[in-house]
């Protein structure tokens, strides 16, 4: 009996190994943490902080979610999930998830930076959602080469959208940006609607550039393995929206173009 329950126990300790570790230079759990991209961040249309618990449930529960745990959001981090922003989550806990230290995130510790469960519900901060079902613009994106849309293309895009793509491949990889159709609201200084670039894990470093209007973008190459992609929609005027195709590629082929 005694080798039959050694046997049995080594076998699940194989099966876990072998769902668990690096592919192509990323961190899996078999298909649970693939589905675990279904956690993603949302801020108010106004601003960075300005989500009481009971308005970020309000956020999450309006696009048929609901708040992330903290299981589901550190799952969501091991397969590439970073964003510099503290937000509201399961049952009163405000949180963030760091992939990789920074100065400016997470003081440069790597996890979970974890604010505990807050007394003052009134607080104002961010909210980290889930649902793996959503049709929800943004989320994790792995893939060596995907295609990215606005929200509804190729019909116009609604009005308060908020959107975050964040692209993460292999480590000795890069990631060159293509743009195929651009076409979104215009004003002087892309206040109102627009697309933000950043070559970095998150919204604070690394920023590239904001874009408006239908003239199409260049090209953009990231420095490292990792990119994030921002759209905002105001209250108002809506256009057609965009594509964009990102594709991964070995840095020792650049190199040598």
């Amino acid at each position: 009996m005694h080798v039959l329950a050694l046997l049995w126990t080594l076998g699940l300790l194989l099966k876990e190994a072998q769902a668990w570790g690096f592919r192509n230079g990323i961190f899996h759990n078999s298909i649970w943490l693939e589905r675990a991209a279904g956690v993603y961040h949302r801020e108010s249309r106004k601003g960075r902080y300005q989500l009481t618990f009971k308005e970020a449930k309000a956020v999450c529960e309006y696009e048929g979610g609901a708040l992330a745990t903290y299981q589901q959001l550190e799952a969501a981090r091991q397969i590439g999930f970073h964003v510099c922003a503290a937000g509201w989550f399961d049952r009163g806990r405000v949180g963030y998830p760091i992939v990789k230290a920074g100065a400016l995130c997470g003081f440069g510790k790597v996890g979970i930076i974890d604010y505990g469960y807050r007394l003052n519900k009134s607080e104002r901060w961010d909210a980290y959602c889930y649902n793996p079902d959503s049709k929800e613009c943004g989320g994790v994106q792995t893939d060596l080469q995907k295609t990215i849309q606005s929200p509804g293309f190729p019909d116009e895009y609604e009005d308060e959208q908020i959107c975050s793509w964040h692209i993460r491949v292999p480590r000795d990889q890069r990631i060159h940006l293509h743009f195929l159709e651009f076409d979104v609201e215009d004003d002087t200084s892309c206040l109102a609607d627009y697309l933000e670039v950043y070559d970095s894990y998150d919204d604070v470093s690394g920023f590239v550039g904001r874009f408006c209007g239908d003239y199409l973008p260049d090209d953009i190459i990231s420095t490292g393995n990792v990119m994030t992609l921002k759209f905002l929609s105001d209250a108002s005027v809506t256009a057609g929206g965009f594509q964009l195709q990102y594709t991964a590629f070995n840095t020792s082929v650049f190199s040598h173009n």
